[in-house]
């Protein structure tokens, strides 16, 4: 139950703009999930968030992603990028693509839609091809 609450926050905050604690239980409430503020609270230090100023100019909350981190993992896991369409294509050692999906999505990008990962490739799905192709070059950049 941890679990799917834990990603079903990060898919509110991903969704929406979520100000505050009592803004995201009202909304996991919505969803079928009953928290108290303890356990709300708890949820977000485990999942490290943090409250920033998005575009709009509010301040809510989003995922503290360390870099360091997903470049270590992106450079040891993948082979190749590549984009069709709006769709990103992740070639990965083999067994390493799932490792390299999680770094990605632990990530804040915008563009994008959803991943999937298999056994030596994940599949990026962005909003726009332009969108596919900046990721693809930010992708390449680090290698």
């Amino acid at each position: 139950m941890k679990k799917k609450r834990q990603a079903e926050i990060l898919n509110i905050i991903r969704e929406m703009p979520i100000e505050n604690q009592e803004m995201l239980i009202s909304v996991l409430a919505e969803r079928g999930y009953s928290v108290t503020q303890a356990t709300v609270s708890r949820d977000i230090n485990e999942l490290r968030l943090e409250k920033n100023v998005n575009d709009d100019g509010v301040n809510c909350y989003s995922k503290v992603y360390d870099g360091n981190k997903f470049g270590n993992i992106f450079q040891q896991s993948v082979t190749n990028v590549n984009y069709a369409m709006n769709i990103v294509c992740l070639k990965c050692h083999s067994g390493l693509a799932n490792a390299a999906c999680a770094a990605f999505d632990g990530m804040s990008n915008s563009g994008v839609v959803g991943t999937i990962a298999g056994d030596d490739t994940v599949f990026i799905l962005m909003k726009t091809e332009n969108d596919a192709k900046e990721l693809c070059e930010k992708f390449r950049n680090m290698f």
